[in-house]
Parts: structure tokens; sequence; C-alpha cells
């Protein structure tokens, strides 16, 4: 974990920050080719940090174009497994040894705290690269069992120029998710990054140039939802991964039928249900789990414990244990390390989740309920019936809602009673209702007495639709930016075969 700053010392950090604003193409820095820019700004001031190159389809060409050169000519899809790692390893070390400028460039650009980036996203962006450049030379292809007349061989192949089109809520640890295992897999890739947070990702392409990675192979193009478009749609684009909300990423599957039937994954959004039974032991660190999962990221996170769903028997000690815990998550300015709740990412997104604030109203609000300033939500806890809106819908800000069950069998139908399916939690001493629960809950992770994602050693991704076509983190990850091949070797003499 890092060691912290103060806030005056991170803010004189922010002001000397030379900030990257053109797209990153075939090795370098260029402006957008209409000469374009659109102003990124910081949520938690409204401030304008600078102007962005806005792409369009025109650079999306040339970003694919320069990808595909690098990927035919082999610079990277056909360098050593050990020598890519190589290059992921340093790039890795990079990026820690860049860790506090990332940190504060991260918070600036997405109104996130500068508590998480220093001690969660920035370290856990270099592992993952780390942890995937480690496994390049470590994953077998296979030889099928045949006749002792031939030899069947499946083979993994790079699958050629990907697009990673990423959301505005975790920047550079999903840029990270990403592109671990797809240079890992010897692809090329051409990144857009979410309109609102494009910073971190073009500083990083300059890193991975220092650290050896061929131009070409990493480009990252700016600007809006057009720019994610031209890349879903690009007919030598092979495969993309999206990370972002259900409706958009349902637009990639239609981009995709209507192109060239380029492989998609979709990581989607969530409505998690955090199940707290009536036998579960300890209630003050249930509620320290509870007040994470829901408040973390001001409950930007796709994974959010979004709903609880407790037995009624202890249903009123539980809030009481989660007042106390909510009390600790001070909102404020993100550059300041005491703070745990920053800045809602845009004006259009506060509007949001402060609408649902006036819907909260109408329910039984148990803390919280009030906008602090402009951008900023306090965490609340509202208790609703299961067919409310706040039970049902992403809210995608630091709102818990509150559902009231009496069995074991009703808690599990009540989580499972929705379109959504990334994650669930459910906390019981019983070992065999932790196990039967785990198992009837629909969600592509399910954690047993604690909130969370797993590691990177585990595949994230979800059920039903909050997923489509594969998993980020694991060496699942590596599945989607590869393609099989068999090999078929005919051992037989020809003149053996031959027909008299």
């Amino acid at each position: 974990m890092a060691d912290l700053l103060t806030q005056e010392e991170y803010r004189a950090i922010a002001a000397n920050l030379d900030l990257p604003q053109n797209a990153y193409i075939d090795g370098g820095y260029r402006p957008a080719m209409s000469g374009k820019t659109f102003d990124t700004l910081n949520p938690a001031t409204g401030a304008v940090l600078g102007q962005v190159a806005a792409c369009g389809s025109e650079d999306v060409d040339l970003a694919v174009a320069k990808a595909r050169e690098a990927f035919e000519d082999g610079r990277w899809s056909r360098l050593h497994p050990g020598a890519r790692k190589d290059v992921l390893v340093r790039l890795a070390k990079l990026i820690s040894r860049n860790a506090r400028e990332l940190a504060v460039m991260e918070s600036l650009d997405s109104g996130k705290t500068i508590y998480d980036c220093e001690t969660v996203d920035i370290p856990e962006a270099a592992h993952v690269i780390k942890w995937h450049g480690e496994l390049i030379d470590k994953i077998y292809d296979q030889v099928s069992p045949a006749s002792a007349d031939h030899i069947a061989m499946v083979v993994r192949e790079p699958v050629g120029v990907v697009g990673l089109v990423l959301p505005w809520n975790f920047p550079l640890l999903m840029l990270a998710w990403k592109i671990g295992p797809a240079l890992a897999a010897g692809c090329s890739v051409v990144v857009k990054p979410a309109q609102e947070t494009s910073l971190t990702a073009l500083r990083l392409a300059e890193m991975a140039s220092e650290a050896g990675l061929p131009r070409g192979v990493l480009n990252i193009v700016t600007g809006g939802g057009e720019v994610g478009e031209a890349v879903g749609r690009h007919p030598d684009v092979d495969m993309v991964s999206f990370t972002g909300s259900t409706v958009t990423g349902r637009k990639f599957l239609h981009y995709s039928a209507d192109s060239n039937l380029k492989e998609i994954v979709l990581e989607l959004g969530g409505k998690n249900p955090c199940i707290v039974l009536d036998d579960a032991e300890d209630l003050d660190a249930v509620a320290a789990h509870v007040v994470n999962g829901a408040f973390w990221n001001m409950g930007q996170n796709c994974s959010a414990a979004s709903r609880l769903i407790v037995q009624r028997g202890i249903k009123d000690r539980l809030l009481s244990k989660i007042a106390e815990h909510a009390r600790e998550w001070v909102v404020g300015d993100p550059l300041d390390p005491q703070v745990r709740v920053g800045a809602l990412i845009s004006k259009a997104h506060f509007a949001k989740v402060s609408g649902y604030l006036k819907a909260a109203a109408k329910e039984k609000v148990l803390m919280g309920g009030k906008v602090v300033a402009d951008g900023f939500i306090e965490p609340t806890v509202v208790e609703a019936d299961r067919t409310s809106p706040l039970a049902v819908e992403e809210i995608f800000g630091p709102i818990l809602t509150v559902i009231s069950v009496g069995s074991f069998e009703e808690a599990i139908a009540v989580a499972n009673d929705t379109d959504y399916g990334l994650a669930a939690s459910i906390f019981t001493a019983n070992g065999k209702r932790a196990l039967r629960g785990a198992r009837m809950l629909r969600a592509g992770t399910v954690t047993v007495n604690s909130f969370g994602e797993g590691d990177i050693s585990t595949p994230f991704g979800g059920y039903k639709q909050s997923g489509f076509g594969g998993r980020d983190n694991s060496i699942h990850a590596h599945d989607q930016y590869t393609q099989l091949k068999t090999i078929w070797l005919d051992l037989c003499d020809t003149a053996d075969t031959a027909i008299d």
C-alpha cells in the first residue's frame, strides 16, 4: 500500500502535471485529423483539465491500419513469448515507478478518491499487466488423442486486431484488464477510452513504448460514442471487448452483425444482491463489507452490492452497524486522502443519480439521502419493496436499497429476480446454506461472507444481461483473444496407402 501524502501535497502534484491531449497512433501522439478537440473536465470542480483530440472514423481507420500492419509483419504477434513477457513486465514496472503521477491524474480526470487510486487502482493495474505478462510462456498448446498414424495438434493463435472499448469508472484498471491478456496473446489493439476519462490511457501508451512495445501494437483513439461505433463496425477489426452499460453493449452485437461478424465480448451492468441471513456471525464485520460493497467508488461499480437482502430477525441490528460504518465514509475533495466518497463522473450522471434520491424520499430513507454539493451525493440507505425502481434498476451511485425477507429460500428468489447476474454475496455461518446459496445464485461471481470480485486469478463476468461471450481476468481471459487451430498430420507413407 502506498504511503499517502497530504491534500496539499497532492494538489501541488496536480498543478504540475503534464497532461496528454492527443491520440496515440503508430507509436506517437497526434491530433485528430479533423483538428477537433473536446474538453476533459475535473468532475470535482468542473474545471477544464485540457482539450483532448476528438477523433473520428478516419482516425480509427488509421489506427486499425497501423495495428493490422504491425500484426501481419509479426513485430509483436510472432515475437518469442519470452520477449513479449519481458516487455509487459517492464511496462508493469514503469506503472509502479510512475504510480503517484498516474494516481493523481486518474483522480483529477474521474473524480475518484486519491485513496482508492493510490491503494487500489494503480497498484492493481501494474499487478494485472505483470501477471498476464508472466503467464505468456506458461500456457501450453495440446496434442489430441489420435491414431498411431496421425498427430493432431490444437494450437492457439492471436485473434488479430482487437478493439477495446473502456468504461469511465475504472479507467486505467480496466485498460490493464484488457490489454494484459490481449497483448500477451500477441494481438495488436485499438483502445477507445471513455470520453470522460482518456488521460491515463494516453499516458500508459507512452510508457508501453518506453517498455519496448513496437509501434502500431497499442493505439489509443479518443472521442465520443461515434469512435466506439467506428471500432465496432470496422471490417478489419477481428474482435471487440467492451465494458460498460447493457444498453451500449447491445449495440456492439449489432455492429458485429452489420459488418464482419467480429467476435464480441461484453462485460455489462449489474444489480447485485448481498444476502445476510439471520445466522450470520459478527454483524460488525458484515456491515463493513456491506458498506464497502455499496459505496466504494461512489457506487459507480458494475459489481456494487446495491441490494441488501436481509432476514427480518437481524435487520435492525445490522442496519445500526451499517450506519456506524457509513459515517466513516467522508464525502469531499477527492485529493484529500481522508475522503472516501468523491465526485460522480459528470453533470449528466449526477442528475441521473439525484433523480433516484427523489424516488428514495418516497420510500423509507434510513440514512443520507442528500446532495452534499454539485456532483457529490452522500452515502444513502433506503428501505424499499423488491419491485421499487430503487431495487430493480442499476443506479450506479452511492445508494443502498434494503429489502427484508423471511427465509433463505425467499432471499435467493429475490436475489435472482433481476435481469442482471454479475455478482452476488451471501453471509451465513451455515456452511451447507452458504454452498447451496452460492450454487443457486445466478451470478458470475459469488462471494461467501465477504464482498469482492475475486482476484486476477479468477474469471470475472456475468450471467444474463450482465455479460456476453467471455470473461476478464484469469487464464480464461486469454481464450477470447486467441483462435484455436487444429493441425492434423498424417504420418502414413503415401506408398502404403496407394491403390494398386
